[in-house]
């Protein structure tokens, strides 16, 4: 009775589908959202107001950084509740053994090849996180590639190979340290007089303008966001690839 449930998916989707046919065409200048007056605020007041020459980010981290906020707090409990449920699921099958599980020494090709690649890969992965706020990218994406170069680990040996480096109690910690740091940032604000997530007001403790405090309060912003984006990304791929039990994987 299982293919019942595809009969939502089908028609959701089908629903889907067809509304998008009244979406305007990709670029056209006369969409509701391009003669939106909120669109062209953004576009004329994002440089004057923030410093940040990427429009997305500064949307993103600083006019909507409450939105922001609770996305990363969102990715955090989807992950620990994730973990929970496969830790439970796992604990009841710990010692049963897939068949499909295969023992082989590592590739010594592909082992090398990923000891050159991951350290070019985490280093795009800074690049990414750090200049999110000048070019594309930002805390979410540097996050996803730092979180990849630790997932290859683990496909290149094992799965304990990569737990060695990144344990699950260090993943949930680097997680909550990167809320606690975007928050952190927000409460700050309202200590300096301004209210949660003003970040104007760190000028007060930034040798800067009030429009460079905003600046550079983005990028610890998006930080934190690449910390918890980075740890629940492995945790996940950890737990789903051993069902839970830590051991084995993909």
């Amino acid at each position: 009775m299982k293919w019942i449930s595809l009969v939502p998916v089908i028609a959701v989707g089908g629903l889907l589908l067809f509304a998008a046919q009244d979406f305007p065409e990709w670029g056209d200048p006369q969409s509701p959202a391009s003669q939106s007056p909120v669109s062209s605020h953004f576009i004329n007041n994002t440089g004057v107001d923030t410093e940040v020459p990427n429009m997305v980010t500064a949307v993103l981290a600083d006019y909507r950084g409450f939105d922001t906020m609770f996305e990363t707090v969102v990715v955090f409990i989807a992950g620990i509740a994730v973990l929970a449920i496969l830790k439970g699921s796992g604990g009841r099958r710990r010692g049963a053994r897939r068949t499909y599980e295969v023992e082989a020494e590592p590739d010594l090709i592909v082992t090398n090849t990923v000891r050159l690649v991951v350290p070019v890969i985490q280093l795009f992965a800074f690049y990414v996180l750090a200049h999110g706020h000048v070019s594309p990218g930002g805390g979410f994406q540097g996050g996803v590639v730092m979180g990849a170069s630790f997932i290859l680990i683990a496909l290149a040996w094992d799965l304990d190979h990569a737990l060695v480096r990144m344990t699950l109690p260090r993943c949930m910690a680097i997680a909550a340290a990167g809320i606690i740091i975007y928050g952190g940032i927000g409460f700050l604000s309202m200590f300096l007089g301004g209210e949660f997530l003003d970040y104007a007001e760190l000028e007060r403790v930034l040798p800067v303008s009030r429009e460079m405090a905003r600046y550079h309060a983005m990028l610890g912003v998006e930080v934190g966001v690449g910390f918890t984006v980075t740890s629940i990304m492995f945790a996940l791929y950890a737990n789903l690839s051993s069902e839970g039990r830590l051991k084995g994987g993909l």
